[in-house]
């Protein structure tokens, strides 16, 4: 009877739960993340490809800037179909819709992008976009 006195409390502190530290929390935040964290994201991808459209000269850079400006774009769609699909909306396939829709756009942009700039490159044998000047007289 005394042993089980003894060891009753060592025996309580065991079995508690140990307390939560912070990078538990942030351990657990990154494995269930919520819609703000993919905003963040699809933010951050937005600003870098903006950045690269309006800093870059070379056109391949540019065509790559605009496929991240997409791909930020189909992020958002993504996690706000997520979003709505948790809050049990009816019409929570409309984001993979649009997603799909938007890789199609840019297959065909790329497409017909990497087209014109083989055909400029072929005229003027620069891919620098100020040095391009066909459309003046």
């Amino acid at each position: 009877m005394i042993m089980l006195n003894f060891f009753s409390p060592i025996v309580t502190l065991l079995l508690q739960e140990a307390p939560r530290t912070r990078l538990d929390l942030m351990r657990e935040a990154a494995a269930n993340p919520d819609l703000s964290k993919f905003l963040v994201i699809g933010a951050l991808l937005f600003i870098i490809g903006v950045a690269g459209v309006l800093t870059r000269r070379n056109i391949i850079v540019i065509f790559m800037s605009i496929e991240l400006i997409l791909n930020a774009a189909n992020l958002n769609f993504i996690a706000f179909s997520r979003y709505l699909r948790e809050m049990g909306s009816v019409d929570a396939a409309a984001g993979q819709i649009f997603t799909v829709f938007v890789i199609v756009v840019a297959a065909a942009e790329a497409a017909i992008g990497l087209g014109i700039v083989i055909a400029l490159y072929r005229n003027k044998e620069t891919i620098w976009v100020d040095e391009i000047d066909l459309l003046k007289w």
